[in-house]
């Protein structure tokens, strides 16, 4: 049976007159990489507030690690690593600006110097000697994903991790959120309205919409989808190929010239890949 490390249950958020969210049940598992969609607006950014506790809930529960009362619910989330924006000191580089938020998250002072170099090698920035304010929109990405990973936390929350980024930054924080799920055995929740780029990335998927979890699937359920046969044929004389399946009493379905995705020209044609 899986376990539950994010649990909310019909969590109501008002401002004033005004429901953000209506009742969000949500649950997320041990190990998974949890991919929570919705357009902008839907409500995504707000119910990773009522898990970090940036912002009260009106009404539901929200439990963390098993948590049975407020007292573990605060205790608990210090087990969370969280990416929400950008909030880092232009002057300073990708150490400096780790070396503030390593003191300031308790991390022990003999203990910075060496968890700095590791997530710095995690997020490939250990050689970036430059100021945050010169980095690209990718570094700047990747440096606070670093900042969300110092202390090694049990589950990270990753909002609009990829927003704004070329393809081949979407790949490589792609490969970033798998490499921390399967090498150290993080729990992610990761955001976007990209429908795409999360389908690449997780394994289950709550839908955000009016401000309610409307569905909750993994990837079997959309295999499950697909019809329980699908044959495909790849022929040079499409007539040729269409009269002799009408001789042999099969019908046609669905016809349509291949193509490789926009990914695959991309990566085929500057090299690399998405892993």
């Amino acid at each position: 049976m899986s376990e539950a490390v994010i649990k909310l249950d019909n969590i109501v958020k008002s401002y004033g007159k005004h429901d953000v969210l209506k009742g969000v049940s949500m649950q997320v598992n041990k190990g998974d990489i949890y991919g929570l969609i919705g357009k902008n607006g839907a409500g995504k950014t707000t119910i990773f507030k009522m898990i970090l506790g940036l912002s009260e809930y009106t009404s539901g529960t929200v439990s963390i690690a098993g948590s049975e009362s407020k007292k573990q619910l605060f205790a608990n989330r210090r087990k969370i690593g969280f990416f929400v924006g950008s909030n880092f000191y232009g002057y300073l580089s990708a150490r400096d600006n780790l070396q503030y938020f390593a003191r300031a998250k308790g991390i022990p002072h003999k203990e910075i110097n060496k968890e700095i170099t590791r997530v710095l090698d995690i997020v490939g920035l250990e050689d970036n000697k430059k100021p945050y304010k010169g980095f690209s929109l990718g570094m700047k990405q990747r440096l606070g994903i670093g900042n969300a990973i110092l202390g090694n936390p049990e589950i990270l929350i990753l909002d609009e991790p990829t927003n704004g980024l070329d393809p081949q930054g979407i790949a490589d924080v792609r490969h970033m959120i798998r490499r921390l799920r399967d090498e150290y055995n993080m729990t992610v929740i990761v955001s976007s309205h990209i429908l795409g780029e999360l389908e690449h990335t997780a394994d289950r998927f709550g839908i955000v919409h009016n401000g309610i979890v409307a569905k909750e699937i993994n990837q079997d359920d959309l295999k499950s989808k697909k019809p329980e046969v699908n044959i495909a044929l790849s022929v040079k004389d499409i007539e040729r190929a269409q009269k002799l399946l009408a001789d042999n009493g099969i019908n046609i379905l669905h016809e349509v010239e291949d193509k490789m995705t926009l990914e695959d020209f991309y990566f085929d044609l500057i090299g690399g890949a998405a892993d």
